[in-house]
C-alpha cells in the first residue's frame, strides 16, 4: 500500500499544476501563502530550464515578492499593468461555486486588486478547504485602526466574534479583525453588505472575484472543479 500524501506534498501537486494555466511569455498574478509558495518555487523551476517562460509576475504581498525576485522572476507593480490573463492564489476555504474566503495570510487587500486584473482566477488547494457553506474558517477582515471596536459591533450584530490578530500589521499598515460564528451563505450580498461598514478596507470574502477554476489536491492526483 502506498502511503497518503502530506498536506504539504498535495500543496506542491496543485501548485506545479497551476503552471498549466500560466499562458508562456505572459505576466501572471501572484497570490500569497503556504501552497502559493510551492507554485512559486515551480515557476522558479521552469523559469530555470525556459528563461522566457513568462515575462514577469504581478504579486500581492512583499512576501510573495521577495520569494518570487530570489528565484530571478521580474516582479512588476500592480499600476503597471492593465491586465492579467490568469491569477494563481490559494484559499482559506472555497465553496461548490468557486467564492472563497481568504486572508489568513494578511494580504486580502492586495489579493483583491490584483485578482480584478486577471481574466481568470485559479484556486489552488487541498481537499481539507473545500467546504459546503463558507464560515468555519474565521473571517478575516483588514480594518483601518480607529475603526475596530467599530466593526467588531457590527460583527456582533450579525452574530459574529470578532477579535482582533495580535502582532498582525498589514503590508497597507492596518489591522486584521478575525470573525468567528458566521455562516456565510449568500457570499456575494455578504461581500457587498461589510464592505460598506465604515473603517473596512477589505472583507476576505472572495465572491466580485471569485474562482473561475479550482485545482484541488487530494490522495489520488489533482481534481479539477471549474465554476
Amino acid at each position: 500500500m502506498s502511503t497518503p500524501m502530506t498536506q504539504d506534498e498535495l500543496k506542491t501537486l496543485v501548485g506545479r499544476a497551476a503552471l498549466d494555466y500560466v499562458q508562456p511569455g505572459s505576466i501572471v498574478g501572484v497570490g500569497t501563502g503556504s501552497t502559493v509558495d510551492k507554485f512559486i518555487d515551480a515557476l522558479g523551476a521552469a523559469l530555470q530550464k525556459d528563461p522566457q517562460f513568462i515575462a514577469g509576475a504581478v504579486s500581492s504581498s512583499v512576501r510573495s515578492t521577495e520569494r518570487l525576485e530570489k528565484l530571478g522572476v521580474k516582479v512588476l507593480p500592480a499600476e503597471a499593468v492593465s491586465g492579467l490573463g490568469v491569477y494563481i492564489d490559494g484559499a482559506d476555504e472555497i465553496d461548490h461555486a468557486g467564492y472563497m474566503v481568504k486572508g489568513g495570510g494578511a494580504a486580502l487587500t492586495r489579493e483583491k486588486i490584483v485578482a480584478d486584473l486577471a481574466e481568470r482566477f485559479v484556486c489552488i488547494a487541498d481537499e481539507s478547504k473545500l467546504v459546503q457553506t463558507l464560515g468555519k474558517f474565521p473571517l478575516p477582515v483588514e480594518v483601518i485602526p480607529m475603526a475596530a471596536a467599530q466593526v467588531i459591533r457590527a460583527f456582533a450584530k450579525l452574530g459574529g466574534q470578532g477579535k482582533v490578530r495580535e502582532g498582525c500589521t498589514t503590508d497597507n499598515g492596518n489591522i486584521i479583525i478575525d470573525v468567528t460564528g458566521l455562516s456565510i451563505s449568500q457570499p456575494a450580498q455578504f461581500e457587498a453588505d461589510i464592505n460598506q461598514i465604515p473603517g473596512v478596507v477589505t472583507v476576505g470574502v472572495f465572491a466580485r472575484n471569485k474562482a473561475s477554476v479550482c485545482l484541488l489536491g487530494t490522495p489520488s492526483g489533482v481534481k479539477t472543479l471549474t465554476f
